[in-house]
């Protein structure tokens, strides 16, 4: 037996379809969100008819955003995480404290809109340093997930600079998985942003593939992240 844990950051509003086909198969999943990056009303994702100075986009699709109207209906029944206020970045030019803040205030955010305990964190850009996992740990988070990889996520030396198996769009998804078996893994997780489906139908059938499968193998159970370092 072995646990797929899954996580997605930023909030886009290609999270609602991505929570639909969850609900759909059962399976569990981890958001991390930007609170400042919430605003009153939900925003569609639109397809950029030129690039515009300024404006993020995803190779020309922005993704716009679930909003404080549709948080519940897209997010309850699902574990939500810090990915700090905005976005926080830990790099030469962030300070180290305004970095903690960015961190701790999403996570009392969450913790206050979804009546809940929100222990976990992903490094925005999947940089981070010791000192600042260190800051976290002794604010009271339980992991910090990186964009590095491994066959086994439990082998980790520090749970505030945890270590993933994969991106969901990784070429060899399905090699990772049965190396993780292989290697006697309790768990395999993988992270994403629900944006990188654009509204490319190919893709957005591959990702809910990938969840029936799992769903209907009796050799994988759904897990949270939280539950890899639990």
């Amino acid at each position: 037996m072995i646990k797929v844990a899954m996580c997605w950051d930023d909030g886009p509003s290609t999270d609602i379809r991505l929570t639909s086909i969850c609900r759909k198969y059962g399976a569990k999943a981890t958001f991390n969100l930007c609170p400042k990056w919430i605003s009153a009303k939900t925003t569609l994702p639109t397809w950029q008819s030129q690039p515009q100075v300024g404006v993020w986009s995803h190779k020309g699709f922005q993704c716009g955003r679930v909003g404080l109207d549709r948080l519940h209906e897209v997010y309850d029944g699902f574990e939500v995480a810090s990915h700090c206020m905005c976005h926080e970045t830990v790099g030469k030019n962030m300070p180290l404290d305004r970095f903690l803040k960015g961190a701790i205030d999403a996570r009392k955010f969450l913790e206050d809109e979804f009546q809940k305990p929100c222990r976990g964190f992903a490094w925005p850009c999947g940089q981070y340093d010791d000192h600042s996992a260190l800051g976290l740990q002794e604010a009271g988070f339980a992991y910090g997930r990186t964009t590095e990889q491994t066959v086994d996520p439990q082998r980790y030396v520090h749970p505030l600079i945890l270590k993933s198996n994969g991106h969901f769009q990784d070429g060899n998804f399905w090699e990772k998985f049965e190396a993780a078996k292989a290697n006697g893994s309790k768990f395999f997780y993988f992270w994403g942003h629900s944006y990188e489906m654009v509204d490319c139908e190919g893709l957005w059938n591959q990702l809910e593939e990938k969840i029936r499968l799992f769903s209907e193998d009796p050799d994988v159970s759904w897990a949270n992240v939280i539950d890899i370092v639990s």
